[in-house]
């Protein structure tokens, strides 16, 4: 009875570990979880399916206004829509040397399905991403086929426990230099490359050549000798 007892309590410990497990990663989230400050990053939006009875056929993103971003470019995922929405800027940026009016604050993906117990993901190209943050925080709607909206919209606090429906978060990191920053710094990066290219080719052009010259030095060399015995032969 007590070994019964027991392998009850262990079965029921265990549900409730995969159960909580299973909710904590079941979240919307940005992957990866941390980009560079001031830098272009692809990230994704996974999308896992909570349901057992329902398939998720929407997904919508909000972008930050509060730090808009100039570049969003979704890539194509076979069998879903994606549809970018930009607002007009209170306050223009401006982007390698042009002024940018307008950023994207929303992208919306229809048209597909993501089945119970499977997950999606939803690459985005965005840039330039700020440097005066240090996280970017992405509020998503999920909509499943049977009209339930579960709103991914809440913010986590620092010392506070995680909330039901976090928000996405994108950690923004120092910038370390190896990252793409794209304007004037590629140009000179593509200028330095191509010198380092003709520099290359003009060390391997001399190289040749003074191979070239000492092979016909020693062949010049041995036709004299030939030569000088020639001669000895015939004097004597």
């Amino acid at each position: 009875m007590k070994t019964l007892r027991l392998s009850t309590l262990t079965a029921l410990t265990a549900g409730s570990v995969l159960l909580f497990s299973g909710t904590a990663f079941a979240h919307v989230s940005v992957q990866p979880g941390q980009a560079e400050k001031g830098g272009y990053a692809t990230i994704s939006f996974k999308v896992p399916n909570e349901r057992d009875q329902a398939s998720t056929n929407k997904l919508e993103v909000n972008f930050p206004t509060d730090h808009p971003l100039a570049s969003v470019m979704p890539q194509e995922v076979p069998g879903w829509t994606a549809t970018v929405t930009k607002t007009k800027l209170a306050k223009p940026l401006t982007l390698h040397g042009k002024q940018i009016t307008e950023a994207v604050s929303k992208v919306t993906w229809t048209g597909g399905t993501i089945k119970p117990g499977f997950f999606q993901q939803f690459p985005v190209s965005v840039g330039q991403l700020p440097e005066d943050a240090d996280q970017m925080v992405f509020k998503a709607l999920q909509t499943y086929d049977n009209n339930e909206v579960v709103r991914w919209i809440e913010e986590a606090e620092e010392g506070a426990e995680e909330p039901q429906h976090p928000a996405p978060v994108l950690t923004l990191t120092a910038a370390t230099g190896g990252g793409h920053h794209g304007g004037p710094a590629d140009e000179k990066d593509t200028k330095a490359e191509a010198e380092g290219e003709h520099d290359t080719h003009a060390a391997d052009a001399s190289d040749t050549t003074a191979r070239t010259l000492g092979i016909l030095g020693i062949l010049a060399g041995a036709a004299g000798v030939a030569f000088g015995l020639l001669a000895r032969r015939r004097s004597s």
